[in-house]
């Protein structure tokens, strides 16, 4: 389960001098995957088969470890925030979000099948967004 808060001290301590101290090699690596998240929903943004908000909720997820300002700025986001509030204290998915990620895995599906991909990658593929898509459509709504 993820943490709302971060340790009272945060991720970079005050050392005895005054300075703050190195992050933890953890904290490090949640604040490099949390951008790299942030990165991937950039491009969701723009490209209309790559999600968007779901790359933001596990960039929160790493933040709220690593760097609870990043986390803050991301929830109080006026586009993404409210939805990425929504799943954390919910579990809400849309129903746009859901049409839209069904119609994205779908034409995703479609598109490899039109480019001719192997018969077992589409087997494969569709494989996982069956259940993705059923998971995400039973998810409650608002």
């Amino acid at each position: 389960m993820l943490r709302d808060t971060a340790d009272e001290r945060g991720p970079e301590a005050a050392a005895p001098d005054g300075e703050a101290a190195p992050a933890h090699p953890r904290a490090r690596l949640l604040r490099i995957a949390g951008w790299i998240c942030v990165g991937l929903g950039a491009i969701g943004a723009v490209l209309p088969l790559m999600p968007t908000t779901i790359f933001l909720i596990l960039a929160v997820a790493c933040f709220m470890r690593a760097d609870p300002e990043l986390a803050r700025r991301l929830l109080e986001h006026p586009r993404y925030g409210p939805s990425i509030r929504a799943w954390r204290e919910r579990g809400i998915v849309s129903r746009k979000a859901k049409i839209a990620a069904v119609v994205a895995m779908t034409a995703g599906l479609a598109l490899s099948w039109a480019l001719g991909a192997p018969t077992m990658v589409l087997a494969g593929t569709a494989a996982i967004l069956i259940p993705v898509a059923t998971w995400l459509v039973l998810r409650p709504e608002d």
